[in-house]
């Protein structure tokens, strides 16, 4: 069969498929208006603000670099043999954080990873009043070492359904709000 032998009568759309595709697309246009407008979501009640820890941080080595010794360097070949042997475990990260003198988070995170060598992960949000509030935020990321290793202490003033993100960032001084 050649093509002018086809008969174009038979590929035609008629009329009433065209106006019901269009009902179609109507249809479809008014369900999304509606639903993308109600029901009205707040994400937070009226007078209200949000803090959220967010950050993910790699711990210091849990200990130090040591150099190969003399039986270690004969098993490997010599292009093979590194100068020192340094553990790719992680510590875990520990962070605590006060509001107003309350503790409102205290966690440690493990690092990811098979051999533990990734990046440790916290993600919390608190909901609190809009207005003044004394956020305090203690963090350890060297288990090796007393106490904590950033600290950051400030008050800040909250206006309602604002969001401050408290987030650890060493290229800029260690924790930042």
């Amino acid at each position: 069969m050649n093509a002018s032998t086809v008969d174009p009568s038979r590929h035609r759309v008629s009329v009433g498929a065209w106006l019901g595709q269009a009902l179609l697309y109507v249809l479809f246009a008014v369900f999304i208006g509606v639903f993308s407008h109600w029901p009205v979501y707040h994400p937070l009640p009226p007078g209200d603000a949000l803090i959220k820890i967010s950050f993910t941080h790699t711990g210091k080595p849990v200990g130090d670099c040591r150099p190969l010794t003399e039986e270690e360097k004969a098993k490997l070949p010599p292009q093979m043999r590194p100068k020192q042997i340094c553990p790719r475990e992680r510590s875990p990260v520990s962070i605590e954080v006060d509001i107003n003198g309350r503790r409102v988070l205290q966690e440690t995170a493990e690092p990811s990873g098979l051999k533990r060598d990734g990046a440790s992960a916290v993600y919390r949000r608190v909901q609190v009043p809009a207005g003044e509030q004394k956020i305090a935020v203690r963090m350890k990321d060297d288990a090796r070492a007393p106490g904590f290793t950033a600290q950051l202490e400030d008050t800040v003033t909250l206006k309602p359904n604002q969001v401050l993100v408290i987030d650890y960032n060493a290229e800029k001084g260690g924790i930042t709000f």
